[in-house]
């Protein structure tokens, strides 16, 4: 087996091949632009406001000029991103690593967007960042493979954001084991199915499991015990970590162009075809007398069909479908503040939900979808099925993330500001 502590303090940066630096980069890029969108929303407001209140520090808040403590900025930051449901993530470990790593980091080396280019320190964050996904991503898969209820993001992503802190403080061996065990230990047990069938600001837990990953290690590092982590140093799960260094899980994150729940978007890109294909316009829509979504049973559970705050828009099937037919998209401002769109509400309306078993049998590897759309003419419109977009064998296009990323960020910079955020995080190494 694979030592994974070993692993962890012998990573260097020359050793990572350059598709992975590629994607490390492209990880920062997409993670800071969700962050100044994310910034926005009503959680972050209240969640940075308690940091500085109650953690203080001088560790920097995303897209703020406020600060906090170390574990204060690490919770801060994670619900920072976790607020915008825009981020990437893994389809095995059914949720996201990079939302719970890069605020520790930010927390223990500093905001990328300041970092000197090619930099030791610029370096040392890239090294660090490909650790978290290499160890969060089968942390994530352990998880998932010895428990029968679904765990938040937060309950195992909280052991990577240990992984790169022991990394970042150079802790002992014998450190690193305890901080990976209060970690595991600590990580928020939050069950993520109550928050898809009750939308909350708690959503997916890596503000949390950011703020347990830094104060494990800074824990440890003062000698408090912990050990073993059960995920990262049983047998049972031995093959997930032989191939470190070998497979990178990093360039398996899948990324996401709309900012709703992963599950929901088959069938958004299943509309988005069908506005564009059959050119329906208000005209049209106003015709429609029935819609059909078909789609896997968790998908279905994303019920909240008319919602009223952030996290409900987020964290539903059929709001972002009757966005898409109406718009051809999500914009930022739909599942943040303008929600109650009337005309979105009138389609919503028309919606019946089904789940069809052969999409259950393809989730979690593949998410699928499919749309019938009934008018007063009695014609009809279906799409075939429809895969989600942004995994690794169906991927968007470079540009279409970049086009993404300075959408987000011009949510906080100007169109000029946004191209230089750019260029500086794709020059970071």
């Amino acid at each position: 087996m694979m030592n994974p502590i070993s692993y962890l303090h012998t990573l260097e940066f020359d050793q990572l091949p350059p598709a992975v630096v590629a994607r490390a980069k492209q990880c920062i890029q997409d993670l800071h632009a969700v962050a100044a969108a994310g910034s926005h929303t009503p959680l972050a407001r209240i969640i940075s406001d308690y940091v500085v209140a109650e953690m203080p520090g001088s560790s920097p808040l995303l897209w703020s000029e406020k600060c906090a403590s170390m574990t204060g900025a690490a919770l801060a930051n994670g619900m920072i991103i976790d607020s915008f449901d825009a981020h990437d993530g893994h389809v095995l470990c059914k949720g996201h690593v990079g939302a719970g790593i890069y605020p520790a980091l930010i927390a223990l080396i500093g905001n990328p967007s300041q970092l000197k280019p090619h930099s030791a320190t610029a370096k040392a964050f890239i090294t660090a960042l490909v650790l978290g996904y290499e160890i969060g991503t089968r942390a994530g898969i352990a998880l998932h493979q010895s428990s029968t209820q679904y765990h938040t993001s937060g309950a195992w992503n909280a052991i990577a954001a240990a992984a790169v802190g022991a990394k970042v403080l150079r802790l002992t061996d014998q450190q690193t084991r305890h901080a990976l065990g209060i970690a595991e230990y600590h990580g928020p047990r939050s069950p993520m199915m109550r928050c898809i069938d009750h939308p909350t600001m708690v959503k997916d837990g890596s503000g949390m499991g950011a703020m347990v990953g830094i104060s494990a290690v800074l824990l440890a590092k003062r000698g408090f015990t912990g050990a073993p982590a059960v995920t990262i140093e049983s047998s049972e799960f031995a093959e997930l970590f032989d191939d470190l260094g070998d497979r990178w899980r990093i360039v398996e994150q899948y990324f996401k162009y709309d900012p709703v729940c992963r599950w929901a978007q088959p069938a958004t890109e299943a509309a988005r075809r069908l506005k564009a294909e059959n050119s329906l316009d208000t005209e049209k829509l106003h015709r429609i007398t029935h819609i059909e979504i078909h789609t896997f049973h968790e998908a279905l559970r994303l019920g909240k069909k008319h919602p009223a705050n952030a996290e409900e828009a987020q964290y539903s099937l059929a709001f972002p479908v009757a966005c898409t037919l109406l718009t051809g998209g999500i914009s930022p401002d739909k599942v943040i503040t303008t929600y109650n769109d009337p005309d979105i509400h009138t389609l919503i309306d028309k919606m019946t939900l089904h789940e069809r078993e052969r999409y259950n049998q393809a989730f979690p590897e593949t998410r699928w979808a499919d749309i019938l759309i009934r008018f007063a003419d009695g014609t009809t419109l279906k799409t075939e099925p429809t895969r989600t977009l942004g995994d690794t064998d169906l991927p968007y296009s470079e540009a279409m993330l970049t086009e993404k990323a300075r959408r987000l960020l011009k949510m906080r910079l100007s169109d000029d500001q946004a191209t230089n955020m750019l260029m500086h995080l794709q020059d970071l190494v």
